[in-house]
């Protein structure tokens, strides 16, 4: 183990699971990869799990993920082997999206070590993912993308990472697309790659809807400069007009209060446009505050925010909607732990078996 490695892990002050133990429902392990600002570990905590290992790169993200969590997580993932991460039952993370065709050198040559694991991945983050599942072997993972992940390259970037996770990694991959609209007040659009090591029996339940409205993620007296100055909505409505008149799709977003909001971005911060909020005849539109933002995505209240505005809207933009990781996790661990269909399972593969041998 290198010396960096070692401190970097012993930042992290996690416990590792028995390894006596038989894994159930109440104390499943898994790891937080580009942890963000800690959605995923908030969400499988929340069904039982204990988070083992996180990653994230980000300097005021590992700031606000030590505010919540109690310690900070390790830093660069492509610069940490696979080997000196902890066994774990899943993996979940949320990679950045990239074009495998124009991937640059493998992390494991930049890194010294021979491996056998090399596909046009490489160069990638993905490559750091299945890089780990392969070594690690986890029973399950869950990783999380833009609904644009399955056009991405005309469609060769999905079917890479489809390939490598089921041709040569083995496991059996369910891509699930949920919309988060359902459950909180934002029409958010996500894929979830969803696997499992063994042949297991899995759908996962639709989302149920909650009927929920814009207006209660908001904040009853908010300071005004979250109110857009007088130049910026003038900004904001020629721009709107100038794309309207060539044809073009641009448009500000005041949101319906009794309705969904646009998807909240990591660049919100910059004009607030994708969603706004109207204070009525004769004053101009405000934008979420930080706290509307993380009600938004579904983070708990005593969520604590201790980075700037800037920065905040930047985090939340990136994040997870945490009530619908939840409902991907529960399907996961009861998939993972329902022995009837673990039952299933093994009936499917006797009956395989006895039709190979007939």
């Amino acid at each position: 183990m290198t010396k960096s490695t070692k401190k970097l892990l012993a930042k992290q002050s996690m416990p590792l699971k028995n390894a006596q133990t038989k894994t159930t429902k109440e104390n499943f392990t898994f790891i937080d990869l580009f942890a963000g600002i800690g959605g995923f570990r908030i969400a499988f905590e929340s069904v039982g799990g204990e988070c083992v290992f996180a990653s994230e790169w980000d300097k005021l993200a590992q700031q606000t993920y030590e505010e919540n969590f109690g310690h900070i997580p390790a830093g660069d993932i492509t610069q940490i082997p696979a080997e000196e991460i902890p066994d774990h039952d899943i993996l979940t993370g949320g990679f950045p999206c990239q074009p495998f065709s124009i991937a640059g050198v493998t992390k494991h040559t930049a890194l010294g070590n021979a491996h056998g694991f090399a596909h046009p991945t490489q160069g990638t983050l993905f490559f750091d993912v299945a890089r780990i599942i392969d070594v690690k072997r986890p029973r399950a993972f869950v990783l999380e993308n833009v609904k644009n992940l399955l056009g991405h390259d005309k469609g060769r970037t999905f079917k890479v990472i489809r390939e490598t996770l089921e041709d040569e990694l083995g496991y059996h991959v369910y891509p699930v697309l949920l919309d988060a609209r359902w459950l909180v007040p934002q029409h958010r659009e996500r894929i979830y790659i969803i696997g499992f090591r063994d042949d297991i029996d899995f759908s996962l339940p639709p989302l149920p809807d909650l009927q929920p409205k814009f207006r209660d993620i908001l904040e009853p007296v908010v300071d005004p400069k979250y109110t857009l100055t007088d130049h910026l909505w003038k900004y904001l409505q020629d721009y709107a007009e100038k794309h309207r008149a060539k044809g073009n799709g641009f448009q500000f977003g005041m949101t319906d209060l009794n309705g969904v909001s646009r998807t909240l971005s990591a660049r919100y911060y910059k004009d607030g446009s994708e969603i706004l909020i109207p204070q009525g005849e004769g004053k101009n539109p405000r934008r979420l505050t930080p706290r509307e933002c993380a009600r938004l995505m579904g983070f708990p209240e005593e969520f604590k925010i201790v980075v700037s505005d800037t920065r905040a809207y930047k985090q939340f933009g990136n994040s997870v909607v945490v009530p619908v990781v939840q409902h991907v996790a529960e399907g996961i661990v009861s998939c993972l732990f329902d022995e009837t269909k673990q039952v299933r399972k093994r009936q499917k593969a006797a009956r395989q078996l006895s039709f190979a041998l007939s």
